[in-house]
């Protein structure tokens, strides 16, 4: 384990869901936004997209990058897995609500892809977490409200754990903070694969 080096986290992503789960973890993390073309992925399932996604935007900013000793750049991604669906952020107020009339009173997987890299060592770990989630059986008015907030517009499954979509979640199987956008107990494996201890990218 390499606990005598000084990390740095960066994040490829804007999702403040996301800063703010390392934020609570301990983790000061970077913010650099890849501002990849997600649309020139084409995969057919969420557990490949989410992954390819996560692959991209970490390798997109690491390229940009010093190979400063101690930085690590980590790439997330997340999609929702419905009936055979894979579903990004809705494109638009029309398309969210014809989602929740849907997914109400249903479930669905939700999927985050995770790539870290380091470039001092040029080493790299990648893997996906999936929880499930049990949507609860919302009226349309409820559904009306909800997208006027315009919330569900900026999330992939156009939904939200930790905000007031959290109402419209019954109950979940798997990992809460997956489904927010990161998985912190996926993030320490990926770590430990490339002898980085998640502790020593705590805030001293």
């Amino acid at each position: 384990m390499q606990n005598d080096i000084a990390y740095r986290l960066i994040l490829a992503s804007a999702s403040p869901a996301r800063r703010g789960l390392l934020e609570a973890a301990g983790i000061d993390a970077e913010v650099m936004v890849s501002g990849v073309d997600e649309s020139v992925v084409d995969a057919e399932d969420a557990y490949t997209l989410c992954l390819a996604l996560a692959r991209m935007k970490a390798r997109t900013i690491a390229a940009q990058l010093n190979a400063d000793p101690g930085v690590v750049v980590l790439g997330c991604d997340s999609v929702l897995a419905f009936e055979g669906e894979v579903f990004g952020k809705p494109a638009n107020a029309e398309e969210a609500t014809k989602r929740w009339a849907r997914m109400r009173g249903r479930s669905g997987v939700l999927h985050t892809g995770h790539h870290v890299t380091s470039l001092t060592t040029g080493r790299q770990a990648e893997g996906v977490g999936a929880t499930v989630v049990h949507f609860a059986d919302i009226s349309d008015e409820e559904i009306e409200a909800y997208v006027a907030t315009d919330e569900p517009l900026n999330v992939a499954g156009a939904f939200t754990l930790d905000g007031r979509g959290a109402a419209f979640v019954d109950r979940i199987e798997g990992d809460p903070g997956n489904v927010i956008g990161l998985s912190l107990p996926l993030l320490r494996k990926l770590l430990a694969e490339m002898d980085i201890p998640i502790t020593a990218l705590w805030r001293k």
